[in-house]
């Protein structure tokens, strides 16, 4: 399966363009990219299209990514703290998440 840059690259071109049918098509390939994707594509993909754009993805799809690399390496202090560091970007409605993840980074680090 193809790692999931690609399919990350046709979400946000449909966002952008508004077209429902897009998005819906869009967001179904890239959740079944991401899905099966191991934790080193997920993080490449994200380092990749946020450093060229730091919203090329919807703040749902970067926590799904995040949460599945997370899922795949739960021990990775530094994958912690990245991920916790970008629930912060987006408000309060995860900050208690994202203070758990910075504890248990902190944790396996001790």
């Amino acid at each position: 399966m193809p790692a999931p840059t690609p399919a990350a690259r046709r979400l946000g071109r449909a966002i952008d363009s508004a077209d429902s049918r897009q998005i819906n098509e869009a967001a179904r390939d890239f959740v079944e990219k991401l899905t099966f994707a191991t934790a080193d594509e997920i993080l490449a993909m994200l380092r990749e299209l946020l450093a060229e754009d730091w919203m090329a993805l919807p703040p749902w799809a970067r926590n799904l990514a995040y949460r599945l690399a997370c899922l795949q390496r739960p021990d990775d202090p530094r994958l912690l703290r990245e991920a916790a560091a970008d629930l912060l970007c987006f408000g309060p409605d995860w900050d208690t998440f994202a203070e758990e993840l910075t504890e248990r980074a902190a944790e396996l680090e001790q």
